[in-house]
């Protein structure tokens, strides 16, 4: 079965816990000690109902609160597919948790309350599903139960939703829109019998029938060297392989490759997977790659195929997403690590500050504050090869690195 990965999204309190947990518990996929476990900690906390939230928010401060503070990433499956789905938290402080979470996702769930309508919240988690490419949306309308299972609330947030959506979202970016009940699992896995005006498939049903974006293996081909093997023992005396993971496309027995940053061609002799000879390796595996002629290659080195040729620069024009208390400035320098590639990078200019709400840029920005969203120029210490995050995503991200603290400070996206 394929797996779906999906990314919740949305404003405080709207629901995501509740719904995911109540996905768990329709599906059968909560074990009895943890339910029993679930059931005594909301008596404890004096409810007269089943808190399904504590399934997903799992940290003391989230139970306290009743918030979502971390990614926690739920698995669970039905008899036609599998799911992952990363919970992630509402608050605008953690949007760059909402980052991190969604950037693998092929579904982004975004949960509205109906009492509250759109809000801000829901805007931004939105642009940055945008942002980062996701090809699927399900807006699920929650807490119907609290407007009465209004058809008239539900379509007046459908509209506002789409009115912004038109402006930011991407051609093929598929959206659709669930009325639903958490607390109550209406419309979860079956269809509500208080909402008899919707007509279409409950959200299982409709997270079943997504079809998964374009294949990886249909992408151009990308296969970042990590490793020279070079047993240098009786056995393997002469061998000598690149080992990685394919990052993108797909890599045949026989094919003619350049290697980067050389430039130099070669053919692909032989792969090898788990010890034995395979004619292609695709996407997302992890294989030994032996070359028909001895060439200069060491780990950070990239492997394309002749026709397929990455763009290749020490110049970058990139997105950024901010996640670092200490704002970005121009001048500053970091470690950019693009796939198993790193390199020092210096923020050359900083321009177009995002105001997600008003979709206007603000062209004078001086600095890059937590959770804020940029255009940026790096100049990069050493060539960087790379394709525009709108083409692969899997060679147009990267990270920036703070190499006092080694803490991840901003995420990228390369134009």
């Amino acid at each position: 079965m394929d797996v779906l990965k999906i990314a919740t999204a949305g404003s405080v309190d709207d629901g995501k816990s509740t719904l995911i947990g109540r996905l768990l518990f329709e599906t059968n996929s909560i074990t009895t000690d943890k339910l029993e476990a679930i059931m005594a900690s909301s008596k404890k906390k004096g409810l007269d109902y089943v808190d399904l939230s504590l399934l997903t928010d799992g940290l003391i401060a989230e139970r306290e609160q009743g918030i979502t503070i971390d990614v926690a990433h739920i698995y669970f499956s039905t008899p036609k597919r599998k799911f992952i789905i990363a919970d992630t938290p509402g608050h605008f402080e953690y949007t760059r948790n909402m980052v991190t979470g969604a950037s693998n996702a092929n579904v982004s769930m975004i949960l509205v309350d109906a009492r509250n309508g759109v809000v801000e919240q829901t805007f931004r988690h939105f642009y940055i599903s945008c942002l980062l490419r996701i090809p699927n949306v399900v807006v699920c309308v929650n807490k119907m139960d609290l407007v009465d299972y209004d058809q008239t609330t539900f379509e007046e947030i459908k509209n506002a939703f789409m009115d912004f959506a038109e402006k930011v979202r991407f051609p093929g970016q598929e959206i659709s829109f669930i009325p639903v009940s958490s607390l109550y699992g209406e419309n979860l896995v079956h269809q509500s019998a208080h909402m008899p005006w919707y007509n279409d498939a409950p959200l299982l049903s409709l997270l079943e029938a997504i079809p998964l974006e374009q294949h990886l293996s249909e992408e151009p081909s990308r296969f970042p060297v990590q490793y020279v093997v070079r047993p240098k023992s009786e056995e393997f005396h002469d061998y000598r392989a690149y080992a990685g993971k394919v990052a993108s496309g797909l890599l045949r027995k026989g094919e003619r490759v350049v290697v980067l940053p050389s430039g130099q061609e070669t053919t692909i002799a032989r792969i090898e997977k788990f010890g034995r000879e395979i004619e292609a390796a695709q996407a997302k595996e992890s294989v030994n790659v032996m070359l028909q002629d001895d060439v200069d290659i060491s780990r950070g080195d990239m492997i394309v195929p002749l026709s397929q040729l990455p763009q290749q620069s020490r110049q970058l024009e990139a997105t950024i997403c901010w996640m670092d208390k200490k704002p970005l400035r121009a001048g500053s320098t970091y470690l950019l690590q693009h796939g198993v590639n790193t390199s020092r990078a210096k923020v050359s200019a900083l321009s177009n500050l995002i105001e997600v709400v008003t979709l206007g840029a603000d062209s004078t920005v001086s600095e890059l504050k937590l959770n804020e969203i940029a255009d940026v120029q790096l100049k990069t210490a050493k060539e960087v090869f790379y394709d525009s995050f709108a083409e692969n995503r899997a060679n147009g991200a990267f990270i920036l690195i703070d190499e006092g603290t080694n803490s991840t400070v901003g995420v990228g996206l390369i134009k």
